[in-house]
């Protein structure tokens, strides 16, 4: 798959907190924010973030890791105190860091609070605390992951899926309390990204392995990249989409658009992958 082209200087010194960046799909939008001239804070459970900050520094760019627990409010705070003391505003968030924990009928409570407290309450959390430094600013923009998770019933998913459909609704409601500061409010919902979580589910074999099996719930016939990811998010928060707030993006590869059928033993490949 071709890498995204990054349109020079869109984000040219605006500063932007991505939770959960130190890989995944966390990682590329902090790596497309900084090929555009954005300064990153990004946030991550452990010590893997040195790693990305190092290589993200080394490269030119500049980016502050925050290490730390997201279901932790101090340390929620604490990380947009140290992007003020760096860079002085803040421009942009990403509420991007989730846990999976995908739990049904043995669930416990201790799955279910913290399914809630890394996901839809940390991001209520890190909005409540970037809408002062954004107003000072003018205005902002956020972006919330969601999931496609939010809208399908899938096996043994009852912890994962409620908190992705929290974080739907949540966005709509901190859209609407928010627009009266210029601070624009949507989420993204993708479906198979070939990240962590998914090849660790898939238990070895690579992509030649599992892109068929994976492939068989999208129209695209395979796993999304994480940069794929990533563009979409850029272009929410740019002011390409000024007259956008209270959306959500599928970025599903027709994820949502199949229908039981799925597809179909006389699908023929196109050449989408």
């Amino acid at each position: 798959m071709k890498q995204r082209q990054a349109i020079k200087n869109r984000f040219k010194n605006k500063v932007a907190i991505v939770t959960g960046g130190s890989s995944g799909i966390g990682r590329a939008i902090v790596e497309e924010l900084c090929k555009e001239g954005a300064l990153v804070t990004f946030t991550g459970i452990s010590d893997a973030g040195l790693t990305t900050a190092k290589e993200l520094n080394d490269a030119g760019y500049n980016v502050l890791f925050c290490r730390g627990d997201m279901a932790d409010e101090r340390f929620c705070k604490n990380t947009v105190d140290q992007t003020l003391a760096k860079w002085e505003k803040v421009n942009y968030l990403v509420n991007n860091a989730f846990s999976f924990v995908a739990k049904g009928l043995d669930a416990t409570r201790e799955d279910w609070e913290r399914v809630f407290q890394v996901g839809p309450m940390a991001y209520a959390v890190m909005v409540q605390c970037v809408v002062e430094p954004m107003k000072k600013q003018g205005g902002g923009a956020i972006v919330n992951m969601s999931s496609v998770s939010a809208f399908v019933a899938q096996p043994n998913r009852w912890t994962y899926n409620a908190a992705k459909g929290a974080v739907y609704t949540l966005t709509k409601c901190m859209a609407l309390d928010l627009i009266r500061y210029n601070i624009r409010v949507n989420s993204i919902s993708p479906g198979w990204i070939w990240t962590r979580e998914v090849y660790k589910a898939a238990a070895g074999g690579g992509r030649k392995k599992w892109d068929p099996i994976w492939g068989q719930y999208h129209m695209m016939e395979r796993c999304g990249e994480p940069v794929e990811c990533a563009g979409p998010t850029l272009f929410l928060l740019s002011d390409d989409a000024s007259f956008i707030t209270a959306v959500d993006l599928p970025i599903d590869g027709g994820y949502h658009g199949m229908g039981p059928e799925g597809l179909g033993k006389t699908a023929v490949f196109s050449g989408t992958k």
